[in-house]
């Protein structure tokens, strides 16, 4: 993968590592001079006439000469005074024109080591004097070199514009392996949307030459990990063109500009390898609401929201550039934003259905070896509300369970147990006492009982004791199908499953535990949106009484006005209270009618700690449906009641 400038053209390693590869040389020469200064210790401070060397021989203060030539180089003995009285290790003088032969024999006298060196062998001294020049003038082109970067812009490899334009590695033009829209399985929909603009990619000039504007701007819209970066590098992958990909996020720097600077050199890069994709990813990191919130409107964040928004308006229609970006929160993205002209095609990627569940699988099991009895079929049925990257994830997990069990295939309960384990947690090994472990098996027998006699609730699949994840016990259950409406009355019986571990408590102990702290918040959550979003109270009727769920950090108004008045918020409170004391109340009369099965249910469930769906039958036998008449199941995504 090559790395693209925001400057144009191609940065080469070599290019961007020679200034690196002058500093190295530098700081090694640097290290050298050290070296040698601290062996060969200090060097003659000054310079001495020669009847001055000769008394000093006479009087025992030289400890040793060197003779270069003419030349004398004299160390003394101990810390003696030097030339101008300072303390000196040594000084330098030169003999006379008329040899002295008298000389050899008083240093011979006085003990004076003695050491004579050709005069021409003076390549070390050379070098230890010419290196911290050249340490000196390479330290200035250096700094000469960063402060021109500095006025041209920049730091870092190019200078300070380099910079504000961006890390070299934030943009990339991928060149790796190709994705095809094969690849991406469980999303049809999304994908005969996106196909459209292929053609457009592929040849431009067609739909030019009859007026026609495709759309620049593509908002990909949906849970995490149901695909929207793999269809943006699908589309890119099939039209065979440049991909740019960034994420919003590496717009943002903490000086003023750096976000605007980027957003403009990508876009010029786009235009100048067109026909091209550019991907941002994350959206919603710059392209909230703008003019709230804590920063006002004058932020950074708000500064690159704004180049964004210039240049898609200065696209002139003979660009072949289309920008796609994805986000989880279309609800906080500016207005301006989705306009036409700008992110004008919304594409919607919602969490795959059963067909698309087991599509997603077939992909990610290709180089998977399974077993004869695996059946995807069942696997995609048993994980509703899974997204792609979780059946990814579950099929990884698979595979590495059975490697660790030295196996060359993957078997169904590898799928089983890792299933579990995505859903409820993993097993945790925990010290629990005799009386805390037997609330908790009356804690879960109530969720399981409840949920098995009440009509229109999902199918029971599995009920444990055992902890796993965050929780010290669930109740597992799987609906059979997908339904995307919710009728009143299977809510109520929800709520009265969800209940229903802190009414067996009541019930089967006569007290309530700290148990249910999650069991109530979830079902408050659901009686909340039956009155204040589906209107299903009568006493309150099709009125919206949410609050408002939006933080000022993601750039709504401190101040959100309500368009309700108190009294409304007073009787949704009331309605609320009532769905939630009817729904346990009727879990406490499920229990009282069954009670000598859920007793059975209690001790089973504390014998064996887990019981599966056959298990559970044979504990609570046939069914006496309370409360109504049985009805087909309502289904939701899977849903794990947490004990205590």
């Amino acid at each position: 993968m090559e790395r693209v400038g925001f400057k144009g053209g191609v940065m080469s390693e070599q290019q961007s590592g020679g200034r690196h590869n002058l500093f190295a040389w530098l700081i090694a020469g640097l290290v050298a001079y050290l070296i040698i200064s601290m062996f060969t210790g200090p060097q003659p401070a000054g310079t001495l006439s020669y009847t001055d060397f000769k008394t000093m021989v006479a009087e025992g203060k030289v400890d040793s000469v060197i003779f270069r030539g003419q030349r004398i180089e004299v160390r003394l003995t101990g810390e003696m005074l030097g030339p101008g009285g300072r303390s000196s290790g040594g000084f330098t003088t030169y003999l006379p024109p008329i040899n002295d032969p008298a000389l050899l024999d008083a240093l011979q006298s006085q003990g004076v080591k003695i050491q004579s060196i050709d005069p021409k062998d003076g390549a070390g001294a050379f070098f230890t004097s010419v290196l911290p020049w050249l340490l000196i003038l390479g330290l200035w082109f250096f700094l000469w070199r960063r402060m021109s970067g500095m006025l041209a812009g920049g730091f870092g490899r190019g200078g300070a514009g380099d910079f504000l334009k961006g890390r070299m590695q934030d943009v990339k033009k991928v060149d790796g392996p190709k994705v095809r829209f094969a690849d991406v399985a469980g999303q049809e929909n999304a994908k005969r949307e996106v196909a459209e603009l292929l053609e457009f990619v592929r040849d431009p000039d067609r739909y030019r030459r009859l007026g026609a504007e495709v759309p620049h701007g593509i908002l990909l819209q949906g849970p995490p990990g149901t695909g929207k970066t793999m269809l943006a590098r699908a589309l890119a992958g099939e039209a065979g063109v440049p991909f740019f990909h960034i994420s919003a996020s590496e717009f943002i720097e903490m000086f003023v500009g750096v976000g605007a600077s980027r957003v403009r050199n990508l876009f010029d890069e786009a235009k100048k390898n067109q026909p091209s994709i550019i991907f941002i990813d994350e959206l919603d990191s710059v392209g909230r609401v703008r003019g709230a919130g804590i920063g006002g409107g004058h932020d950074e964040r708000e500064q690159t929201l704004n180049q964004i928004l210039a240049e898609m308006d200065g696209f002139e229609g003979r660009e072949a550039v289309v920008v796609l970006a994805a986000t989880n929160r279309p609800d906080v993205l500016d207005p301006a934003l989705l306009r036409p002209g700008r992110f004008d095609r919304h594409v919607t990627l919602d969490l795959p259905d059963l067909d698309g569940r087991l599509q997603i699988l077939r992909v990610h099991v290709r180089n998977v070896p399974l077993s004869e009895d695996v059946d995807l079929a069942k696997v995609a049925a048993a994980t509703p509300g899974f997204s792609g990257a979780d059946l990814k994830n579950l099929v990884n997990e698979a595979a590495m369970a059975a490697a660790r069990e030295n196996l060359t295939e993957v078997k169904p309960s590898h799928f089983d147990e890792m299933r579990d384990r995505i859903i409820m947690g993993a097993v945790r090994t925990l010290a629990i006492h005799e009386d805390e472990r037997h609330r908790l098996a009356v804690h879960e027998s109530g969720h399981t009982a409840v949920a098995y006699f009440l009509p229109g609730t999902d199918p029971l699949h599995k009920v444990t004791i055992i902890p796993r994840g965050r929780s010290l016990g669930g109740t597992h259950q799987l609906p059979e199908i997908e339904r995307h409406t919710l009728p009143e009355e299977y809510l109520k019986d929800r709520l009265a499953v969800i209940l229903a571990g802190r009414a067996a408590e009541k019930v089967f102990l006569n007290s309530v535990s700290s148990g249910a702290d999650e069991d109530i918040r979830m079902a408050t959550q659901i009686a909340r949106s039956m009155v204040g979003r589906w209107g299903m109270s009568e006493d309150v009727g099709p009125v919206d009484v949410r609050e408002s769920d939006e933080h000022p950090f993601l750039g709504r108004e401190f101040a959100h006005p309500r368009s309700f008045s108190e009294a409304t918020a007073a009787a949704a409170d009331i309605a609320v209270r009532k769905y939630l004391v009817d729904a346990q109340s009727h879990a406490e009369k499920v229990l009282k009618a069954n009670k000598p099965r859920v007793e059975r249910l209690i001790a089973t469930l504390e014998e064996n700690e887990t019981l599966g769906r056959d298990e559970i039958a044979v504990c609570l036998g046939p069914k006496e449906v309370v409360g109504g008449v049985k009805k087909d199941s309502m289904k939701l995504p899977p849903t794990v009641e947490k004990g205590d």
